[in-house]
């Protein structure tokens, strides 16, 4: 990438507010990632990238030490999602959404799994939890979704970078081209990713798990009585889309196995889910937040 283009996509999707602030803006409405990240099976592909952020040692220490994803999972989870479907879907809110992700993490400070000091707005941190989305984007949109052409990878990752503007992160905090990406990618996994005793914990199938909360009286009681099952089969469940849905060479990093089973397995219930969801009508196929903002953009063409 040569300096014009540096300078271009620097100052690309930013808007003035009435005060003079430059905002950024989110990704385009009919990108690639306002296709994909509301689609549900943007889901499956969750806890590859929350187990890859967590394997870095700070934030693996950060996550143990400050969030809540033990004791209230399904909160949590919400509560990411949603923020995550405002910075792609969200509009006006999506820089106020940055900001407020931003103001949750100023506190978070300790001491790392190697005995360095972290602040968890440190660019070397902060810029990897919004990094590992890219790729896993990239593998595992192969089993469910399609293979992204040379194109659509570049427009997908130049999007992903506008993401990053929205969470506060500058140009020079992340790789500015795709192949700046991959060399930073290799270097993470040489150099910082190791299995953290959160990574660990997300993929193990013999931990406590919370019930969801319910409104009705007749869902919590039969939840109750089904719960030891579920939650059995959920963490199964959980632990094979991580293994799956993470490139090879990430799981050769954290020592996971992956079998020839195992792969036929993915691969037979990611082609249910490809032919299958598209079929969905679109109150089922999309995601709250992303549907309703497909609704509004239909209703504007109209």
């Amino acid at each position: 990438m040569d300096g014009t283009e540096r300078r271009a996509v620097s100052g690309a999707g930013t808007h003035r507010t009435p005060g003079s602030r430059t905002e950024p803006e989110p990704p385009p409405p009919g990108g690639v990632l306002w296709t994909i990240a509301g689609d549900v099976r943007a889901l499956l592909m969750l806890p590859a990238a929350f187990t890859l952020q967590v394997a870095h040692p700070a934030i693996g220490a950060g996550v143990d030490q400050y969030s809540v994803f033990r004791t209230d999972p399904w909160g949590r989870g919400e509560r990411s999602l949603r923020s995550v479907q405002l910075w792609v879907y969200g509009g006006e809110e999506a820089a106020e959404e940055g900001r407020r992700v931003r103001r949750l993490h100023k506190d978070i400070r300790g001491t790392d799994t190697r005995g360095r000091p972290y602040h968890s707005l440190d660019p070397a941190c902060y810029a990897w939890v919004h990094a590992t989305g890219f790729p896993i984007y990239l593998y595992a949109g192969r089993y469910l979704l399609r293979r992204f052409t040379p194109a659509q990878e570049r427009q997908l990752y130049r999007e992903w970078l506008q993401v990053g503007r929205i969470l506060g992160l500058r140009d020079r905090d992340m790789p500015q081209s795709v192949e700046e990406y991959w060399t930073y990618w290799g270097r993470m996994l040489a150099e910082e990713i190791e299995p953290t005793k959160v990574a660990r914990e997300l993929l193990a199938t013999d931990v406590p798990l919370p019930r969801p909360e319910v409104d009705s009286s007749a869902a919590r009681l039969l939840l109750r009585l089904t719960w030891p099952a579920l939650r059995a089969a959920f963490l199964r469940f959980r632990a094979f889309v991580t293994v799956g849905y993470m490139p090879p060479e990430a799981r050769a990093v954290l020592g996971l196995e992956w079998n020839r089973t195992q792969e036929r397995r993915l691969r037979r219930f990611s082609t249910a889910a490809r032919i299958l969801v598209p079929l969905l009508p679109e109150r089922l196929r999309y995601l709250p937040i992303a549907r309703a903002a497909r609704a509004r953009r239909h209703a504007a063409a109209r």
